[in-house]
């Protein structure tokens, strides 16, 4: 689908909630570009460089990654791929999750006049996120993720495309999750105030991403289309 004038949304929500699913539907639907702080974090991680050592210490332990690293890494890489314009499409999942970050994003995007003008927070009941994480298992080479109850993998623990096994993140228990939960339940609030301040937040509510993606979907349409 084509957008009338471009789209620069982020996706806030708790950790599980399903925010790279949405993302993933939204790029079917629309010419959007993604950016994932998490896979960002990942590929840092897995390639052992200075920032995924450190990032590596404080996700194992269920904690957020300092607001000055990932600022870095994500402004680095927007002005990278050329995205701060008026003119290019994207996405961001994961980032900001503080109200500084927000704050410092802010202060980018205005200086090269492209300021988020969506942001939308995905509201899923917390208890059943931490259901979902207990069952959640990923290919880490693709970052393909299944959901033992409700995505399964074809055959049990391979993924779909390579048939290597399956792993569980570090972070993917319910005690170091609920930690993560803990954390996102009191940085949300200093997020809101800043978007709901700038007139572009939106909250969308459902337990499953089938109820979640066409309010989504048609809360894009409604303002770009």
């Amino acid at each position: 689908m084509k957008l009338s004038h471009p789209i620069r949304v982020l996706l806030l929500g708790a950790p599980g909630s399903g925010k790279g699913t949405q993302t993933s539907r939204l790029l079917k639907d629309f010419p959007i570009n993604s950016l994932s702080s998490g896979d960002i974090l990942r590929s840092q991680i897995k390639e052992r460089t200075p920032v995924g050592i450190t990032a590596q210490e404080y996700i194992t332990n269920g904690s957020l990654v300092p607001d000055k690293v990932m600022i870095d890494l994500i402004t680095g890489h927007l002005k990278t791929h050329n995205w701060l314009n008026s003119s290019t499409n994207w996405l961001l999942d994961g980032f900001p999750r503080t109200k500084p970050q927000a704050i410092e994003l802010n202060k980018v995007l205005g200086s090269r006049s492209c300021p988020l003008n969506l942001v939308v927070e995905l509201d899923v009941p917390q208890s059943l996120i931490l259901q979902r994480i207990e069952a959640r298992w990923v290919h880490l080479n693709s970052g393909r993720v299944y959901n033992l109850d409700y995505n399964p993998p074809k055959v049990p623990y391979k993924d779909d495309i390579t048939g290597e096994p399956l792993t569980k993140r570090d972070d993917d228990t319910a005690a170091v999750f609920q930690k993560r939960l803990d954390g996102y339940n009191e940085e949300i609030k200093g997020l809101r105030q800043v978007y709901e301040e700038e007139g572009v937040l939106f909250k969308i509510s459902g337990e499953t991403s089938d109820i979640i993606y066409p309010q989504l979907k048609q809360l894009v349409l409604d303002k770009f289309s």
